[in-house]
């Protein structure tokens, strides 16, 4: 392959890259921007986002939205979205079970998963009560300030978790520093006993309880929470939990997942190295 060719693949690449991450900066905005926003936001050439806002525009991956020429995400998105919801097993069988557990328990339930290094809410079922929290689907948020955080992290080792999580992401939402160490050892409590809950750091009137779901080769692939008045969730702490953990094992079994947590707990704890 001559040098011309490998330059034109590089540059295709670049472009790939460039446009996923427009995207992806439009999902996190969550509001229509003019193309020059996005170019000084991103940090990229505008020659090169308005070229390729029109080519996203020509396939439906774009839209305007009102006439400053503001674009936004497409429906085609929505459809491409709505064919790997359909394919996907774990969407689908945590729609049902977020049903299920906010009927039980009248509150809010989610499904949580790591995106990149941070922390997101994928699915999520409102309880009846008249109490309503502020996170919305797909926000992206620290993992030390969660409590499905100590267990998505928790195949990893105590330098792996280091080097992934942004230093900064361990100043909590009120200012104070959370120690790497501190933060591991809950990792590491949260995967032998297989939960997590404590008083949101993000939401200071709330409870969070998180129950891993395993797929097969025994990695936390998502949890299963819940948010709570603070009262309601001390109060129900133990029923609120079993809810959960009745509904993860249910959707671990249909990922594949077989044998005890706490087998993968102690493997957890084998790879365990000390901090750099």
């Amino acid at each position: 392959m001559d040098d011309v060719s490998v330059d034109m693949i590089n540059r295709r690449a670049r472009g790939l890259d460039r446009a996923f991450e427009i995207l992806d900066f439009l999902r996190q905005k969550r509001q229509p921007m003019r193309p020059n926003e996005i170019a000084q936001a991103i940090r990229a050439p505008r020659s090169s986002v308005y070229e390729l806002v029109n080519l996203m525009m020509r396939q439906g991956m774009l839209e305007y939205r009102g006439d400053d020429g503001r674009v936004f995400l497409g429906r085609k998105l929505y459809f491409l979205g709505m064919a790997y919801a359909e394919q996907f097993d774990l969407m689908r069988e945590c729609d049902k079970l977020l049903t299920k557990i906010a009927e039980e328990t009248r509150e809010t339930a989610q499904m949580c998963l790591l995106e990149g290094n941070k922390y997101t809410v994928a699915q999520m079922k409102e309880g009846i009560r008249p109490f309503r929290i502020s996170s919305n689907v797909g926000d992206q948020v620290p993992i030390p300030w969660t409590a499905s955080g100590r267990l998505l992290v928790s195949h990893m080792s105590d330098a792996e978790i280091v080097d992934f999580i942004p230093k900064e992401d361990f100043r909590m939402p009120d200012g104070q520093w959370l120690d790497p160490a501190y933060f591991i050892g809950q990792v590491r409590e949260a995967a032998r006993v297989g939960y997590f809950t404590f008083n949101s750091t993000v939401e200071t009137f709330t409870h969070c309880f998180a129950v891993p779901v395993y797929q097969a080769d025994r990695i936390c692939v998502a949890t299963l929470c819940l948010v709570t008045p603070k009262e309601d969730g001390l109060r129900n702490h133990a029923s609120y939990l079993r809810s959960l953990q009745d509904a993860a094992a249910d959707l671990s079994s249909r990922l594949g997942h077989t044998g005890d947590e706490r087998d993968h707990s102690a493997t957890a704890a084998s790879n365990r190295r000390a901090l750099p």
